[in-house]
């Protein structure tokens, strides 16, 4: 799949892929208007969204009910502040799920797509093209 990024204006990139845009800004304090989210913070919810998708299809193949389920990731910082130096993803279980699937459910989030891309990086080749 193709991503087509464009510069609409001021410090916002977006990126369109197919039919959907997503939209990215920088905040106030770095000359963006906060008007969307940053890159990165776009970057860590896709982990957070990818995990918490494969939580909410164990749930459902299994007719759970998913009142109650939550997933909240924490970023902990290096101690410099620059980089995450590990993110943490905390699963809240809706009550009707037995504790017997406590661990499954572990499993199946790390089956996301994008925590595997995380752990084994693809080559990033970045160049120049002129028309």
């Amino acid at each position: 799949m193709d991503i087509e990024v464009s510069f609409p204006g001021g410090k916002k990139v977006a990126a369109r892929m197919g039919e959907f845009e997503i939209l990215t800004d920088q905040p106030v304090k770095f000359g963006g208007d906060g008007s969307a989210p940053e890159p990165f913070a776009l970057f860590l919810a896709s982990l957070a969204t990818c995990a918490g998708y494969y939580v909410l299809a164990f749930c459902q193949t299994r007719k759970i009910p998913t009142e109650g389920l939550k997933l909240v990731q924490r970023i902990v910082s290096d101690p410099e502040g620059k980089k995450p130096a590990a993110i943490h993803l905390d699963i809240t279980l809706p009550p009707e799920l037995p504790p017997k699937y406590d661990k499954a459910v572990v499993r199946v989030a790390n089956q996301c797509a994008v925590k595997k891309a995380l752990a084994h990086p693809p080559e990033i080749v970045i160049r120049t093209l002129r028309e």
